[in-house]
Parts: structure tokens; C-alpha cells; sequence
């Protein structure tokens, strides 16, 4: 059963350039660590200081592997560290999700 992991990130009104280069890297970092990256999303209308990342996982312990890889991977850690000095992220927020079957758009093994 695959997971996915949905972050909610409240963000820096002022700052959805910044956030969107930290999710872009995060596009070539959560691949490398063993993430299936369904995308990230920034406001466009209405709110502007929501923004969400997805990811999917083959399992719960497939997670914490990555999570572990993330901790000694030289481009997250830098990445990690461009968040807290350009302040983007105000609070965040981790959901896991499972999906219900006959109503996904893709297998994960698709994304």
C-alpha cells in the first residue's frame, strides 16, 4: 500500500519567488532520496500564504528511510538551510494520506 505524504506549508506572503526556488530544488533532492515527487503547488488566487508539496511512498517505512537519507544528503541540508535564512516558511504541517482505490488519476508507480 503506498502512502503520500501531503505537507502544508504556511509561507511568507512576500516571498513566493524564494519558495519557489526551495521547491524546486526539492524536485531534483526528494528523487535522489528516494521520494516519488507528485509536485509542488504555490498560491495563485485566494490565499496567499498556503502553498503544498506532495509525495508518495511505497510504505510508511519507505518514509522514514528517505527521512533518514534527507538528514545526509549536502543538497537538502543546503536547501534546509535556505528556508530558515530567507524565512519563507512560517509554519508546516505533515498529513499522510492513503489513496482510495478506483478514484486515483495514476498508479504510484506512474508519478
Amino acid at each position: 500500500m503506498s502512502i503520500t505524504c501531503f505537507i502544508e506549508y504556511e509561507i511568507n506572503p512576500f516571498k513566493h519567488t524564494e519558495f519557489e526556488q526551495y521547491a524546486k530544488n526539492w524536485g531534483k533532492i526528494i528523487p535522489q532520496c528516494g521520494g516519488n515527487l507528485i509536485g509542488y503547488f504555490l498560491p495563485h488566487e485566494g490565499d496567499n500564504k498556503r502553498a503544498y508539496g506532495l509525495i508518495t511512498f511505497d510504505s510508511l517505512a519507505d518514509y522514514e528511510r528517505y527521512r533518514h537519507r534527507l538528514k545526509n544528503d549536502k543538497d537538502a541540508v543546503e536547501n534546509f538551510q535556505f528556508a530558515q535564512q530567507t524565512q519563507i516558511i512560517l509554519h508546516e504541517k505533515r498529513y499522510f494520506l492513503k489513496g482510495v482505490p478506483d478514484t486515483l488519476k495514476f498508479d504510484s508507480g506512474d508519478v
